[in-house]
């Protein structure tokens, strides 16, 4: 398989323009939700499960009323990847599905 190719800056910033909501920071991408506690430790259940599947893993910061999930291809350097944009859509999906409201 190799280590992932870097991708260059013009790559980066057309990538970052399908994905609504997260920001490059040096070399990685980041993005906070906000989203309720339990909603959260669900989401990053699945998010777990999902980058186990991938072999990619996000960087997960649980909050009492968010989410920030940052990404980077540590094989590559901790520069940014194909495969960190895929992930970012990934824990897009994963997230909204988890907004909805409880049924308490």
């Amino acid at each position: 398989m190799g280590v992932p190719k870097p991708l260059s800056d013009e790559e980066i910033v057309e990538h970052l323009g399908g994905l609504p909501g997260w920001e490059r920071k040096g070399d990685e991408i980041t993005r906070t939700y906000e989203i309720r506690y339990h909603a959260a430790v669900a989401a990053i259940v699945t998010i777990a499960d999902r980058s186990r599947r991938i072999q990619h893993h996000a960087d997960l910061d649980l909050r009492i009323d968010s989410l920030r999930a940052s990404i980077t291809t540590h094989d590559a350097g901790h520069r940014l990847t194909r495969a960190d944009f895929d992930l970012a859509h990934r824990i897009d999906a994963i997230v909204a599905a988890h907004q909805a409201l409880p049924l308490d």
